[in-house]
């Protein structure tokens, strides 16, 4: 069914079709798309985590993944650890000291419900200034969650809440496009049998994360940690002051066998039919949201389909080639679902960009960080 489906989308093109194709966000295939169980945020237990993401190891899997789920199929691939390397919680001791827990006290309550509302964090988060190149992501200033969003790629901890200590961090990563800074309610020692519920300490953290940050997003709002104590409690981890910044976006980077990228202001490609040959120059879509916004997967898929399309020619040994791909962030209601990748026979120029997005009943998609390349040397397409 998939190949027959494949066949008829790239070959099998009515005669009578308008002249112009709309390309429509795939809405089915986005919701089809799982979430990654991983790779929205840190362990609560973490305080850094470098980031290791894996462009190289994304690239290949998304080639690979054309054979068996070509980019006209409405079922993504099942994989949820393409190119991303976690690393491993340091062992700790019951009882031992936890790590950190040099941010400032909250002040007179030291009880989770005195975290919370402390007036202390809440004019650090509210007297921040925005780091240069970054601005406050609409909405998120001294929230009580931290981000739990796709394409988290580190995680740091500091002795002070200073948003200028977390762009440094994020200026360093060429996939980082937001960071959320927060105080987090941590145990002092590690919670065990003999010391369950022991007292807190702050640490300030700063999250780094492959896509623009989102305040719908900032959904962790703390978990219990360790065993209950003679009063029937354990410790609560809490959070407060979370403060989300996007980055100015740098291009992403020049990819081998593509020209570009070219920034595309404000939309996403929308093409008619090819003026010379009135034919359907869309090929289809792949959505990528295990790790940060990542063209080199559109280019690597881009590539892949095209080899998979040579060795399935139509009877007068023509085929579809990819010569061309529009990669760009795809929000939905404000929070980024991933990589969308769109697939083109022939280039098309920034006048054509004119999917913004659109609503779908109360749900809002759009599209943000978009940017084509073309292939240096077009595929013809015959054999």
């Amino acid at each position: 069914m998939r190949s027959a489906l494949l066949f008829s989308a790239v070959f099998g093109l009515a005669a009578a079709a308008p002249k112009a194709m709309p390309q429509e966000i795939e809405l089915d295939y986005v919701d089809s798309l799982p979430t990654p169980t991983t790779g929205l945020g840190p362990a609560v237990e973490q305080v850094s985590a470098t980031p290791t993401y894996d462009a190289s190891a994304a690239a290949s899997d998304a080639a690979q993944e054309i054979s068996t789920a070509p980019i006209y199929t409405p079922t993504p691939s099942s994989s949820s650890k393409r190119g991303l390397r976690r690393g491993q919680l340091a062992k700790r001791t019951d009882c031992g000291p936890e790590p950190d827990g040099k941010g400032p006290s909250p002040g007179y309550d030291t009880s989770d419900t005195g975290f919370l509302n402390s007036p202390i964090l809440a004019n650090y988060a509210n007297n921040a200034v925005a780091p240069a190149g970054y601005y406050l992501a609409p909405g998120f200033q001294n929230l009580k969650g931290s981000l739990s969003q796709i394409g988290y790629i580190g995680l740091y901890t500091f002795a002070q809440y200073d948003p200028s200590l977390c762009s440094a961090k994020c200026d360093q990563v060429c996939t980082c496009l937001g960071f959320d800074i927060y105080f987090e309610r941590d145990p002092s020692i590690t919670p065990a049998a003999a010391c369950p519920n022991p007292a807190p300490f702050t640490n300030v953290k700063c999250t780094l994360y492959g896509y623009p940050v989102a305040a719908a997003a900032a959904t962790n709002t703390g978990q219990w940690r360790g065993p209950v104590d003679s009063n029937n409690q354990a410790f609560h981890v809490v959070i407060a002051g979370s403060n989300g910044y996007i980055r100015s976006p740098p291009a992403p980077p020049a990819l081998t066998n593509f020209t570009g990228p070219s920034a595309l202001l404000p939309g996403a490609i929308n093409a008619p039919y090819d003026p010379t040959t009135n034919k359907n120059t869309y090929l289809g879509m792949k959505l990528y949201n295990s790790g940060p916004f990542d063209p080199s997967q559109c280019a690597a898929a881009c590539q892949a389909q095209t080899a998979y399309n040579t060795r399935h020619p139509a009877t007068d040994r023509t085929y579809m080639p990819c010569n061309f791909f529009n990669a760009y962030v795809l929000s939905k209601n404000n929070i980024p679902q991933g990589t969308y990748c769109s697939f083109y026979s022939r280039t098309w120029d920034a006048s054509y960009a004119t999917n913004t997005g659109y609503y779908s009943g109360t749900t809002h998609y759009t599209v943000s960080n978009s940017y084509t390349y073309a292939l240096t040397t077009p595929d013809p397409g015959h054999t």
